[in-house]
């Protein structure tokens, strides 16, 4: 386990990260991981700068730090929560370190798909110098330059398995390619997943050295080493596609972390959950179940049957969902992040009611 760096505004980090390494185990200290976050009354104000375009902006990795810096200022972090900053040039950025060319909007990147011969595989390799490893590089140490005593600096949201592949050839063709092309799905599922080992210890390495914990876009900052695998391209595929082609990667990752959490996402991967759940190696689900498909209330079904498994869950809802998700799941392995703007008096009397969970 890693040597963390203290958080010097937060008195009690070290009982934090207690906690959250405890959710690991489906155990609790004195209660389950809660998440709350809210704002400060008097804020310091937001850095305003111009760019010529979205790809300008999101490679300025002074401004990026500055506007975290603020950020973790003017906000107040309780329960178990803790400041913390992936750095980010969107969800297929994997894709671009191998190679892909990304285009930027407001709020995301895409790649453009560039396996048009499956004869290119070969191709695929990761350069040190590639363009967007070094500006990623760049982003990472201007935050933790920024960071030091204030935040934690995370993985970015690497996507690899069948959602780099996916990228690389284009989903649509990738769905043809799964029936026309299963042996070249397999070498590219391969290639992918060797270079995402290489590219993901390279990250993990610079973040230990200055002694970051390891946390990325879903939340745990932890002593062990763990990330989020996850294939969003599944919601595309039938239990036997999936299982033959995708969960021998997925348990790869696994055995190569000290812990995971599986992103299940949407309605149409929940037919997966069952081989998920035969994983030894993974800790939790996150159920995603998407916009327009309810509350996380309207899933507790799917919760007991992960805690039957003897898997965590990870699960985000609003304040007034509290009880009745008191009431049907069991503490231990139970991490909640509740939504919305917190005073103090507010989270004071939740981690009250928190505490009763444990009884």
């Amino acid at each position: 386990m890693t040597e963390i760096m203290p958080i010097a505004a937060i008195d009690d980090w070290d009982r934090r990260i207690e906690r959250q390494d405890a959710f690991w185990h489906c155990q609790i200290l004195d209660r389950p991981v809660i998440l709350m976050q809210g704002r400060k009354a008097k804020t310091v104000p937001w850095p305003v700068k111009k760019h010529a375009s979205s790809r300008e902006r999101w490679f300025d990795a002074e401004f990026i730090a500055e506007q975290t810096a603020v950020s973790v200022r003017n906000s107040v972090y309780f329960g178990d929560a803790l400041p913390q900053k992936m750095p980010n040039l969107g969800p297929e950025v994997f894709n671009a370190f191998l190679g892909m060319e990304l285009d930027f909007g407001d709020s995301t990147s895409w790649s453009i798909p560039n396996l048009h011969d499956w004869d290119d595989i070969d191709r695929i390799a990761f350069d040190p110098e590639n363009l967007y490893w070094r500006k990623m590089c760049e982003i990472t140490d201007a935050l933790l330059y920024a960071g030091k005593d204030l935040f934690y600096v995370g993985l970015t949201d690497f996507h690899p398995g069948g959602d780099a592949c996916a990228a690389f050839r284009d989903p649509m063709q990738y769905n043809i390619d799964m029936i026309e092309s299963p042996g070249e799905v397999k070498r590219l599922l391969r290639k992918v997943t060797d270079l995402y080992f290489e590219i993901f210890d390279l990250s993990h390495k610079r973040l230990v050295e200055a002694k970051q914990p390891c946390c990325t876009w879903l939340g745990p900052v932890s002593k062990y080493t763990w990330y989020v695998p996850s294939n969003d391209f599944s919601c595309m595929i039938s239990k036997e596609m999936f299982d033959e082609y995708f969960l021998p990667g997925i348990i790869e990752e696994c055995r190569e972390l000290e812990r995971s959490i599986y992103h299940l996402d949407g309605p149409g991967a929940l037919r997966h959950l069952d081989s998920l759940l035969e994983i030894p190696e993974l800790n939790a689900i996150q159920w995603v179940y998407g916009d327009g498909n309810g509350r996380a209330t309207d899933w507790i079904p799917v919760y007991q049957k992960i805690q039957a498994a003897g898997k965590g869950v990870h699960i985000s809802a609003g304040l007034d969902e509290l009880d009745t998700l008191m009431e049907a799941l069991k503490p231990e392995g139970v991490w909640l992040r509740l939504g919305g703007n917190f005073d103090e008096d507010t989270a004071r009397a939740v981690l009250n009611r928190v505490s009763g969970w444990t009884k």
